[in-house]
């Protein structure tokens, strides 16, 4: 069997910080109001001159240099704010990278885009189109967040991170175990951007006034995370063998402190086995999960050895989840780090 091993990580988030505080003077909130009800005290965001593509290609190099590679097979991204709608940002992130004419996609998934676009890359290593893939997952989150609006100003950032996978076998340390993957179209309203698709055109209407920005319904869309995640985390673990008592870390995407929490106490996971940066990165969409191993291998807090629990729920409804035995890679940089 040829499976897919995970060889390389690097992450990045741009330099610009924005704390509570910061957002605090333009909006009607406080530091105190926005970290109970999202365990977040600042994020990075990008800067005018900056998008995704940029994110996206700094922490594929850093991804590469950790697998000390040079060339890839194909080249797969996630993002929810491509660079622009036509066409893919994938084929100008490989060429910026030097990996040369090699096959390179987009894949749209949200906040579990970094799991499908995973799944997606296993898929070509497992059918032998391709030994060696780069997965990237990259958001300029805040590109699409309404500055005005505090329910969800509050919560995004902007990052990006990324993994090189090798062929090798199912046995070896840093192989992924089954995946799971699911959605629910019936719930597509839960988690969206209104406008700027075929839909809002071809209807022949202009666009009201903030359906250019991304909406949530908060209340629906917490129930759904924590339910999705928790099955689908139960199933990858049973599919690898596993019970939760021998998960020895916990990955979830950063969406919210509380979702995090109830997703771990439902697993069964105590506090010291979960791996969270939220307080500090915001969420940071489909490359929260990326992020949080490049941000927790490079702090010490993610080992060699350790059994991961990868899972992930976002728009869709979309959601993911996977397990691996955490290899032992070459150095992974800070993602603060300039």
């Amino acid at each position: 069997m040829r499976a897919s091993v995970v060889c390389g990580l690097g992450g990045y988030v741009p330099e610009r910080l924005v704390t509570n505080n910061d957002l605090s003077e333009r909006l009607d909130t406080t530091d105190a109001w926005i970290h109970s009800r999202t365990g977040i005290r600042a994020r990075h965001m990008i800067s005018s001159d900056t998008a995704t593509s940029d994110l996206a290609v700094e922490a594929g190099h850093r991804a590469l240099k950790s697998a000390d590679q040079a060339a890839v097979d194909v080249v797969v991204l996630a993002t929810t704010t491509p660079d622009r709608p036509c066409p893919a940002t994938a084929p100008e992130v490989a060429a910026r990278l030097g990996v040369g004419t090699v096959p390179a996609f987009d894949v749209a998934a949200v906040c579990s885009g970094f799991l499908y676009a995973l799944a997606t890359a296993a898929g070509l290593i497992a059918s032998g189109t391709a030994d060696r893939a780069l997965v990237i997952a990259a958001e300029a989150f805040t590109t699409i967040i309404d500055p005005q609006d505090r329910t969800t100003a509050v919560i995004f950032g902007d990052g990006a991170g990324a993994v090189v996978l090798r062929v090798g076998d199912p046995a070896e340390p840093g192989a992924l175990g089954p995946m799971v993957l699911g959605s629910d179209g019936d719930h597509s309203d839960l988690i969206e951007v209104p406008a700027g698709g075929s839909r809002q055109r071809a209807s022949g209407r202009p666009a009201a006034p903030g359906e250019q920005y991304f909406q949530m319904r908060g209340r629906d869309t917490y129930r759904h995370a924590v339910e999705r995640m928790t099955a689908a985390s139960r199933q990858a673990v049973e599919r690898a063998g596993w019970t939760t008592a021998q998960v020895d870390r916990l990955a979830a995407h950063q969406a919210n402190a509380r979702i995090l929490d109830a997703v771990a106490e439902r697993l069964g996971i105590p506090a010291e086995r979960q791996l969270s940066n939220i307080a500090y990165m915001g969420n940071t969409g489909g490359a929260s999960i990326p992020l949080l191993l490049a941000d927790t291998a490079a702090s010490g807090r993610l080992r060699a050895g350790h059994r991961v629990l990868l899972t992930a729920f976002g728009g869709g409804l979309a959601w993911g989840a996977a397990t691996l035995s955490w290899p032992r890679l070459g150095p992974v940089t800070d993602p603060r780090t300039p």
